[in-house]
């Protein structure tokens, strides 16, 4: 695995929007920029980046879990495929391996975390969602980080993401929805 650089994003927010006081919230977003391995290829088989995948998620939850400082309660994946890629490089990355080490790292994570990929060019942004670790129908954790690398994905790269938050979005009041 060919790593460029990674990011480490620690976000505390202490007021909603409209500048009402509330109690901190802090997110936190680990980045990884390195070579996609597919890059213009059609390949069939993506295994290797379900490996990398497991490996990033040790890493990069690791890297937050050392600077996060109270209890995890939220958690969300991102990749930023660059131009050279397909989405699938990006979900490959995310999905099969990803997930169990970082809910290791945390020590829980009953609930599905939620992911987004997307391709596109150095400098594109990207919306980490968050949700509950543990309760996907807790709608008070429902949240994005909207994160940035000035300078990946180049087409040949991946950006990879990995978010950790404690606590609820500022103010929530939604609360928790009906079960299915």
């Amino acid at each position: 695995m060919n790593i460029r650089k990674t990011l480490v994003i620690e976000e505390i927010v202490e007021t909603d929007e409209f500048g009402v006081a509330c109690d901190p919230l802090k997110r936190m977003a680990a980045l990884a920029v390195l070579q996609n391995p597919f890059a213009d290829t059609d390949a069939d088989d993506l295994s290797v980046l379900f490996e990398m995948g497991a490996e990033l998620g040790e890493r990069l939850a690791g890297k937050i879990m050392e600077r996060l400082g109270s209890a995890p309660t939220g958690y969300g994946k991102a990749a930023i495929v660059g131009t050279g890629g397909a989405a699938e490089h990006g979900a490959a990355l995310l999905h099969p391996g990803l997930g169990k080490p970082v809910r290791a790292a945390i020590g829980g994570g009953k609930a599905l975390m939620p992911s987004n990929v997307k391709v596109a060019a150095a400098g594109a942004t990207i919306d980490l969602p968050l949700g509950h670790k543990d309760e996907a129908w807790a709608f008070n954790f429902i949240d994005t980080m909207t994160l940035c690398f000035a300078d990946a994905p180049r087409a040949n790269e991946i950006v990879l993401c990995v978010g950790i938050a404690a606590g609820t979005r500022p103010r929530a009041r939604v609360g928790e929805g009906p079960r299915p």
